[in-house]
């Protein structure tokens, strides 16, 4: 049985289960109203899906997330000063019938100097875009990705773009979602966080109080006003938030939905020496290959090789495909040879990101009832903005049922780096 001054210590405001970005901004935001908190997180390390792995030097992610220079709850969420963002090259190239396009990056008056009608088309799409206000988007009639894309006559560029935004290869999401990530596209720059995607939620933790985040803990159940746990004791609180994976926050709050997944395999190749390349996100814009994008990722941002070497990371939307398919695809792609490239790693994520098929509600409910909550990209888009938008709702719902306003953040805007 715990003694009182053990259940004393193991008493908060709200306990959150799950130290993954979601879990850990929320944390942030309740922190920041005077709410006491406690991060519970069954691995040995927060972060979740935003891990990055060392080897020999080099840094590689294992889901190979994608962030957006207007992302707006970078801003938005406490304890994220220090990032910095490496943008990819403007726009983005796509190989296909053997050339390469760059894509998203002219104004329409210099797509037409350049004698590229698709590209203007696109850049006009892409401007219209940018310039209508979310509720627009949102207003437009809703069907599969694929079938708007048919719609506009814009397949040859729009589809490897889709894919690669999406993470989904057959285009199965919502229209109403990818006209919102084009539009977030065209307002912005893709970029990765410098030092690695674990660098944001890294950025996150340090920033909590110390002790805020407890690690190593298996929770069994939760309940509005009690979190138990498998070898730790109970944590009694006022509200409980699950910010876990979809999956696991409904292994412990029977009920709620598990959305299907989208898998997502991830391959890093070491260079012998330094590949020439621009920081570009190349697309291919073959489907009968497995490869969505690659990327020189050392040229985008210099901390994740080490010098005199290139890192390439290539992203599958699947299952891993022969190795031999992958490097071949990939000489084709670079325009080189690469058997004298180093395979570092292939990471795969069965469940990488929830897909969004229509019809889909970006901002599906938070709140369960008073006192249980949950957040994360499940509940929101399935992005790192979706993650940390839902977090910041969910801490708004338990602070509007406590009776007390979320202060605005007043965190300097995070830097982008050319």
């Amino acid at each position: 049985m715990l003694t009182s001054s053990h259940r004393t210590a193991q008493h908060a405001d709200v306990v959150i289960v799950g130290a993954g970005v979601s879990g850990l901004a929320a944390a942030h935001h309740l922190i920041a109203a005077g709410v006491t908190v406690t991060v519970l997180e069954a691995a040995d390390d927060p972060g979740g899906r935003m891990a990055t792995e060392h080897v020999d030097g080099f840094r590689l992610d294992r889901i190979g997330q994608l962030l957006n220079t207007s992302y707006t709850e970078l801003d938005r969420t406490p304890g994220l000063a220090g990032l910095v963002l490496r943008p990819f090259a403007p726009g983005v190239l796509i190989h296909t019938d053997g050339r390469q396009l760059r894509a998203g990056a002219l104004t329409p008056a210099r797509a037409l100097a350049s004698g590229s009608f698709d590209q203007a088309r696109l850049s006009a799409y892409l401007g219209r875009l940018a310039a209508l206000p979310v509720d627009r988007v949102l207003a437009r009639p809703e069907r599969t990705a694929l079938a708007a894309l048919r719609s506009r006559a814009l397949g040859a560029t729009l589809r490897p773009l889709l894919t690669a935004l999406l993470r989904d290869p057959e285009l199965t999401t919502s229209s109403r979602v990818a006209d919102l990530a084009l539009r977030t596209f065209a307002r912005g720059r893709l970029a990765v966080p410098e030092g690695g995607a674990a660098t944001l939620p890294e950025l996150l933790a340090a920033a909590l109080p110390p002790g805020t985040v407890r690690t190593g803990v298996r929770v069994r159940s939760v309940a509005t006003k009690l979190v138990t746990t498998e070898e730790h004791g109970d944590f009694s609180c006022r509200s409980a938030v699950l910010a876990t994976g979809a999956r696991a926050a409904a292994e412990l709050l029977p009920g709620l939905r598990v959305p299907a997944f989208h898998e997502v395999t991830v391959i890093h190749h070491a260079t012998a020496a330094p590949l020439p390349w621009d920081g570009s996100l190349l697309l291919d814009g073959d489907p009968r290959w497995p490869v969505a994008h690659t990327a020189v990722m050392s040229a985008v941002d210099p901390t994740r090789a080490p010098a005199g070497r290139s890192l390439v990371t290539t992203t599958v939307l699947g299952p891993p495909p022969p190795a031999r398919t992958v490097a071949s695809r990939l000489a084709r792609l670079y325009g080189t040879g690469t058997r004298d490239w180093e395979l570092l790693a292939v990471h795969h994520a069965p469940e990488a990101v929830p897909a969004m098929p229509p019809p889909y509600d970006l901002r599906r409910p938070v709140r369960v009832l008073a006192g249980l909550y949950v957040c994360g990209d499940h509940r929101d888009s399935n992005t790192v903005q979706g993650a940390l938008h839902s977090a910041r709702r969910a801490a708004t719902a338990v602070l509007r049922d406590f009776g007390i306003r979320l202060p605005a953040s007043a965190e300097p805007a995070v830097r982008a780096v050319a």
